[in-house]
């Protein structure tokens, strides 16, 4: 048996790569996007437990996707990864139902500790 299903999301496939390399021993069954378009089939064809998605990206930011994500799976918990973390008002990230800003470059064990408090596993 698997583990959640997460959506990692990011249009730097190098980022997703990483991100991946960081979560693969986690248990967790990986989606992966490179973009808000791509994340948005996913989660129109199945459920996830998680999206972790980057805030820059060109078709819309971070925020607007998890919005989107909150409207189309409402159950599914929400992180925001950025290399601006200060860009990103902490009153957004509470409007929008954001469990948790990380910043990038991400330190993996905070990464990986913050999934498993998000998915209380």
């Amino acid at each position: 048996m698997s583990g959640p299903r997460i959506l990692l999301v990011d249009d730097e496939g190098g980022i997703l790569s990483a991100l991946k390399r960081t979560l693969r021993r986690e248990g967790y069954e990986i989606r992966l996007a490179d973009s808000t378009r791509a994340a948005l089939r996913v989660l129109d064809e199945e459920p996830v437990a998680l999206v972790l998605s980057d805030q820059k990206m060109p078709d819309m930011s971070g925020l607007e996707f998890l919005r989107e994500a909150a409207r189309r799976q409402p159950k599914a918990v929400r992180l925001l990864i950025t290399g601006w973390p200060e860009e990103v008002p902490p009153e957004e990230l509470r409007k929008a139902g954001i469990h948790a800003l990380l910043p990038k470059p991400w330190d993996p064990e905070i990464l990986k500790k913050t999934l498993r408090e998000a998915l209380q596993v």
